[in-house]
């Protein structure tokens, strides 16, 4: 059976409706017009990658899933994909400056 593909630009409006955030509200969170969200919900233009990482950040969206469909990096919690895995935190190997 073939794998449904969504473009990005579904892959956009599917945020935002999780979200439960308007193209309007979007539009003004990232200083565009709403035309310009519109033409990225249609696919007829791309947004900078910039401009896609503060949607995913507003949408809680993740900014892979966003630009290309898929989750590669994502493990799940415990050994049967619930929350019943370690919560011990892990330390970044690479820390930036804000990192305690």
């Amino acid at each position: 059976m073939a794998r449904l593909q969504f473009t990005r630009g579904d892959r956009l409006a599917k945020s935002l409706s999780a979200a439960g955030l308007s193209s309007q509200e979007m539009a003004q969170h990232l200083g565009v017009s709403r035309n310009t969200i519109s033409n990225w919900l249609n696919d007829r233009t791309s947004p900078r990658r910039a401009e896609l990482i503060l949607w995913a950040m507003r949408t809680q969206v993740p900014l892979e899933w966003i630009e290309t469909g898929e989750l590669k990096n994502r493990r799940p919690d415990g050994p049967d994909g619930g929350s019943s895995g370690d919560s011990r935190a892990t330390r970044d190997s690479n820390p930036q400056p804000s990192d305690p």
